[in-house]
C-alpha cells in the first residue's frame, strides 16, 4: 500500500446576501474591502488558485493551482457569489476538479450541506433538503454528481448519514474523535478513541437503511497543528512533518481553507511548495484524493461514530444551541453564551410555522408540493427554468396569483433554512453580524409567510427572543436585535425606489421623455420610467420584479427633485400601486434605510466618481504635458508646480505608458514626477489602476510586449510599486516567454 496523501480544505462562506436585493452589502469589519467574502477572496481563495513557488532567489518558478492538488469543498453560498464577483477565481476552481479528475479518474472537489446548518439539530425534511439542494447546485457548476459530502462542522449523526447515502453519497469526513468503535466483521466491537484510532484507511458504516456510507476520519494533531500552530511558516518544515507521520496508507489532513492565506499569510505558499514535493514523489510520497483512495481501497473495517459530534465543539453538538463554553475566545471567557438556546428556539418554533404553512398552503398549488419543494433546489442551481419548473410542478389549474403564491412558498423555505447556518452560533456575542443576518433570513421568511396568508407569526419569535440577552448592555436582548437591527433592513416598495432613485441620481442616469432605467440586484430589479419634468416634478412609474418571481408590481410614480442638488437624499416620491390603492407620499430621509445600505449607496458613487475624475484628470493632464517646456539653466521643477499637483495622477498616467513627448521637455516632467506625489492620497488608487490596465494589457490577444517591459520600468522609476499580482497571472498564461515577453516576465520578477 502507497504512502498517500490527501490535504483538504474545507471552503465556506456563510449566506450574507441581503435576503431582498440578493446581494452582499458593505461590512464594516470587513474595511477597506467591502465584505468578508471579497476580503477572504483576495487573501485567501484567489492567491490558492495561482500559488507562487520562487527559487532561492526570490523569483517566480511556477503559479501553481492548489485546488487542483488538494481535496476541496466550496460551499453554494460561497460559489454563487464567486461565479457573479471573482469569475476567474471560480473558473480555476472548477478548472482544478477537471483536471483531478483526468488525472486521478475521481475529481478533488466535494458537495457541501448547502447552507451549512447543523444536521443533527435539522428536521428530517430539512436534512434532506439540504443534501438535495447540494447535489444539485455541485452537480450545475462541476458538471458531475458529487461523490462526497462535507458536513457542516463535521457535525454528524446516524439520519444525517441516511440523508447523504439517500443522495447517492459515497463518503464524508469526520474528526477522529467522532469515532467511538471499530470492527472487523460488524460484530465483534473494540472501543477507540482519536489517539487509537488507525486514520489510514477508510471505515464502513452500516445504516438502519440497510445502506452502508464510507467515513475518513483525518489526521488531528497534525490538522490542528496547520489551523493554529504556525506550521505554515516554513514549507519545508511542513513537508517534513508530513513526511514522518506518512505510512503505509492514506495521510489525510482537514482544516478552514482560509488557513492558508487568511488566517496566516503566504500559508498559501506553503501548501504549494507540499503539494508540489508530494506530486514529485519525494520520500515515497503519492498524491490523491479521497475519492480515488475509496475506488481503490474499499473499506475492509466498519466504525461506529459518535452521535451529535461535530469537529469543533466538544461538547458534542452544544456550541449550536446552549452555553457549553466553546467559542472563537474573542472575549476570552467574559462572554457568557445563554443567548444561544433561545435564538435557536425561537428560530425552530417559526421554521415550524413555516412547514405547516407551506404544507396547508402548497398542497393545492403543486402536483406534489413535497416533490416540488426538493425540484426547487434545480432552479437555485440554474439549470431548471422557471418556465420548466412551472410546466413540471406547479398544478396547471393554478391561476397566475396561485403561481405567484407557489413561488414565494418556495422562497420562504429557503430563507427559513439559510436562517439556521451554523455561524449564527459560533461565536460568543448575539449581536455579531452572523446572528443578525440569521435573524433578518427569518424576518424575510416571516415575511413571505405573511404574504401568502399566515397568521403573523413575529409575536411568539420575539417572545422568545426576549430570553436571549447580550453580553453588551446596550444591545439589549434579542428582541431588540431583532427590531433594531434586523426589522430596518426591510425592503419595501418605498426603500427599493427609494434606493433606485438614489441610484440612478448619483450615476447620472435618471431617464426622461418617457425612457426607463434599470437598477439591477442579483434579486430584484427595480425599473423607473420618467416623463419630462415640469418644473421639479416628474411623473412616470417604478416597478419592482423580484427573481424567480414571474409578475412585477407596478406604481405610478411621482419624482421631486431634491432641493439641495448635491445631496439625492433630499428627493422625494409619491407612489399608487397600480392595481389600486391609497396614494403615498415620502421622502427620502425618511424612508430610514439601514447603515449598510446607505454605504452601498455611498460605494456605487465612489466608484462612478472615482472614474469620473481619472477620465477628466486623463483629458487635463495631456494637454498639460503637451505644454511643458525645455528645462532651463538651474530648474528643479515645473513653474507653478503646486498648481498642477492634481493633475499628477494623469501625468504620471500619460508618462508610464510613454504618449510621446520631447526628451529635452520629458526631462522637466520627469523631475517634477519623480520629486512629486510621494505622499498623495490617489497613489494608492493610481498603483491598482496601473496593475488593472496592465493585467488587460498582458491578456490581449497580440499584446506589445516592448511597450508593457516599459511600462514595469516607469513605474519602478517614478518610485511606484503596484501589486502585479493580476499582471503576473495573466503573463503566466501566455508561456513560453520569448523575446520581449521574456523581458517582461523578468521585470514582473519570475525566474526566466
Amino acid at each position: 500500500m502507497d504512502r498517500a496523501l490527501c490535504i483538504h480544505g474545507h471552503f465556506y462562506q456563510p449566506p450574507r446576501e441581503d435576503p431582498w436585493l440578493g446581494r452582499i452589502l458593505p461590512e464594516g469589519s470587513a474595511a477597506p474591502s467591502i465584505h468578508w467574502n471579497e476580503r477572504i477572496c483576495r487573501e485567501s481563495y484567489a492567491p490558492l488558485a495561482r500559488a507562487r513557488r520562487q527559487d532561492g532567489q526570490g523569483r517566480i518558478v511556477e503559479l501553481v493551482n492548489c485546488y487542483s492538488l488538494m481535496s476541496f469543498n466550496a460551499g453554494p453560498t460561497l460559489m454563487s457569489w464567486m461565479a457573479r464577483s471573482a469569475p476567474d477565481t471560480y473558473a480555476r476552481i472548477l478548472e482544478a476538479d477537471r483536471a483531478s479528475l483526468a488525472r486521478l479518474g475521481h475529481g478533488n472537489a466535494l458537495a457541501q450541506i448547502y447552507h451549512h446548518v447543523i444536521m443533527p439539530l435539522a428536521t428530517a425534511r430539512d436534512k434532506t433538503l439540504e443534501v438535495s439542494w447540494a447535489v444539485d447546485d455541485f452537480t450545475a457548476r462541476f458538471g458531475r454528481a458529487p461523490e462526497g459530502m462535507w458536513l457542516s462542522e463535521t457535525a454528524v449523526d446516524t439520519p444525517t448519514l441516511e440523508a447523504l447515502a439517500d443522495a447517492g453519497i459515497l463518503f464524508t469526513i469526520l474528526a477522529p474523535s467522532q469515532a467511538i468503535a471499530v470492527s472487523d466483521d460488524a460484530r465483534n466491537w473494540r472501543n477507540v478513541d482519536a489517539g487509537s484510532l488507525d486514520i489510514r484507511q477508510p471505515y464502513a458504516v452500516h445504516l438502519p437503511s440497510g445502506r452502508t456510507i464510507a467515513v475518513f476520519f483525518y489526521h488531528g494533531p497534525l490538522s490542528q497543528a496547520v489551523a493554529f500552530d504556525h506550521l505554515l511558516a516554513d514549507g519545508g518544515q511542513f513537508f517534513t512533518r508530513l513526511s514522518g507521520a506518512a505510512g503505509q496508507g492514506l495521510l489525510s489532513l482537514a482544516t478552514d481553507g482560509e488557513t492558508y492565506g487568511h488566517h496566516f499569510k503566504f500559508g498559501e505558499m506553503a501548501l504549494a511548495y507540499v503539494l508540489d514535493q508530494a506530486r514529485s514523489g519525494r520520500d515515497g510520497l503519492t498524491l490523491t484524493n479521497y475519492a480515488a483512495y475509496l475506488a481503490a481501497n474499499p473499506p475492509r473495517k466498519y466504525v461506529r461514530i459518535r452521535e451529535a459530534s461535530a469537529w469543533s465543539c466538544a461538547h458534542g453538538i452544544e456550541r449550536w444551541r446552549s452555553d457549553c463554553g466553546c467559542t472563537a475566545g474573542d472575549h476570552a471567557g467574559s462572554y457568557n453564551q445563554r443567548w444561544r438556546a433561545p435564538l435557536r428556539n425561537a428560530l425552530d418554533l417559526l421554521k415550524s410555522r413555516l412547514d405547516a404553512h407551506y404544507d396547508a398552503t402548497a398542497a393545492p398549488l403543486f402536483n406534489d408540493a413535497e416533490k416540488a419543494l426538493k425540484a426547487y433546489g434545480g432552479v437555485l442551481a440554474g439549470t431548471v427554468t422557471t418556465e420548466a419548473f412551472e410546466h413540471a410542478h406547479i398544478n396547471p389549474k393554478a391561476s397566475p396569483a396561485g403561481r405567484g403564491t407557489a413561488w414565494k412558498l418556495l422562497s420562504m423555505q429557503a430563507w427559513g433554512l439559510a436562517s439556521f447556518a451554523s455561524c449564527a452560533w459560533f461565536f460568543d456575542e448575539i449581536s455579531r453580524l452572523e446572528p443578525v443576518n440569521a435573524l433578518t433570513f427569518a424576518l424575510r421568511a416571516a415575511e413571505l409567510a405573511r404574504t401568502t396568508g399566515m397568521a403573523d407569526p413575529e409575536p411568539e419569535v420575539t417572545a422568545i427572543l426576549a430570553q436571549a440577552v447580550s453580553n453588551e448592555p446596550a444591545m439589549g436582548t434579542g428582541r431588540d436585535i431583532w427590531d433594531n437591527l434586523a426589522k430596518p433592513r426591510r425592503e419595501t416598495p418605498k426603500s427599493l425606489i427609494t434606493q433606485a432613485l438614489v441610484t440612478l441620481a448619483l450615476e447620472d442616469r435618471l431617464p426622461a421623455g418617457g425612457h426607463d432605467a434599470t437598477v439591477f440586484w442579483p434579486g430584484v430589479d427595480v425599473t423607473i420610467r420618467l416623463e419630462d419634468a415640469t418644473g421639479e416634478t416628474t411623473s412616470g412609474t417604478a416597478s419592482i420584479l423580484y427573481r424567480l418571481e414571474t409578475a412585477a408590481d407596478t406604481f405610478a410614480l411621482t419624482y421631486t427633485t431634491p432641493k439641495a442638488a448635491a445631496d439625492p437624499f433630499q428627493g422625494c416620491a409619491s407612489i399608487q400601486p397600480a392595481t389600486g390603492g391609497p396614494e403615498e407620499g415620502f421622502c427620502f430621509q425618511s424612508v430610514g434605510l439601514p447603515v449598510n445600505k446607505r454605504q452601498a449607496l455611498a460605494d456605487a458613487f465612489t466608484r462612478y466618481a472615482e472614474a469620473a475624475f481619472f477620465a477628466n484628470n486623463l483629458t487635463q493632464a495631456a494637454i498639460a504635458r503637451s505644454l511643458v517646456t525645455e528645462r532651463q539653466e538651474a530648474q528643479n521643477t515645473i513653474n507653478l508646480a503646486p498648481l498642477l499637483l492634481p493633475l499628477w495622477p494623469g501625468l504620471i498616467w500619460h508618462e508610464v505608458f510613454d504618449l510621446p513627448l520631447p526628451e529635452k521637455r520629458r526631462e522637466l516632467l520627469h523631475l517634477f514626477l519623480k520629486n512629486t506625489g510621494h505622499d498623495s492620497p490617489v497613489k494608492a488608487a493610481l498603483e491598482a489602476r496601473l496593475a488593472a490596465e496592465t493585467a488587460r494589457l498582458i491578456s490581449r490577444p497580440d499584446p506589445d510586449w516592448q511597450l508593457l517591459a516599459r511600462l514595469i520600468k516607469h513605474a519602478a522609476d517614478l518610485d511606484l510599486h503596484p501589486d502585479w499580482w493580476a499582471a503576473q497571472n495573466a503573463l503566466w498564461e501566455r508561456r513560453p516567454f520569448v523575446g520581449s515577453a521574456r523581458d517582461l516576465a523578468a521585470a514582473l520578477g519570475f525566474a526566466v
